[in-house]
């Protein structure tokens, strides 16, 4: 009935396309508004496109049966129903790697939180230990001034002792300084030895 010329940009053999999955469309015997319907595309549905002629192109379906279909109606991408098993594993997917990243995360954490714990008794520790030097420390100091106190107290006491024998000695030298003249001037008048 109708004879085309077709230019090898028109000819498209053994491409996939899906019917839009916006609508349910018709489809006709042949390439124009013209021809009569010959019946419909579920939308979504794989077909393989045969050839493309003005706005129309040639595919055919599961039936088996080449049909046109209007050009805008086809897409290159799976329809939403084929696509979904497709998004779910994909989904399913993409969990099961959050969950290991998730799962990975909460070991990271868990051992950090044991580091931050072991570290904290450390400090703890550290921090008991240090007062309990500081304790010793103020002890060992007060023990320290009143050591020192203690030891001034005997030194003034041996100063003093110093003092007193020093004095004692001094008062006898002086004693005996002022009596032995005096014994021994009367002595050489007793003896008059000239």
């Amino acid at each position: 009935m109708l004879f085309t010329a077709l230019t090898p940009q028109a000819q498209a053999e053994g491409k996939e396309r899906w019917v839009s999955d916006t609508l349910s469309t018709y489809v006709r015997s042949g390439p124009t508004d013209g021809y009569r319907i010959v019946g419909t595309l579920k939308s979504g549905q794989k077909v393989e496109l045969l050839n493309t002629q003005g706005d129309y192109s040639q595919v055919r379906g599961s039936s088996g049966d080449s049909v046109w279909i209007p050009s805008s109606d086809l897409q290159d991408v799976p329809g939403q129903a084929e696509r979904l098993p497709q998004l779910t594993q994909q989904v399913a997917d993409l969990s099961g790697q959050l969950k290991t990243i998730d799962d990975d995360w909460k070991t990271k954490v868990q051992g950090m939180q044991e580091t931050l714990d072991s570290r904290k008794k450390l400090v703890d520790e550290l921090e008991a230990r240090t007062k309990d030097l500081n304790a010793q420390l103020t002890d060992a100091q007060s023990e320290l001034r009143a050591t020192q106190a203690k030891l001034g107290d005997e030194n003034n006491q041996v100063l003093m002792r110093y003092m007193v024998y020093g004095g004692s000695i001094a008062g006898a030298g002086l004693l005996v300084g002022l009596i032995l003249p005096a014994l021994t001037r009367g002595r050489k008048r007793n003896d008059r030895w000239f």
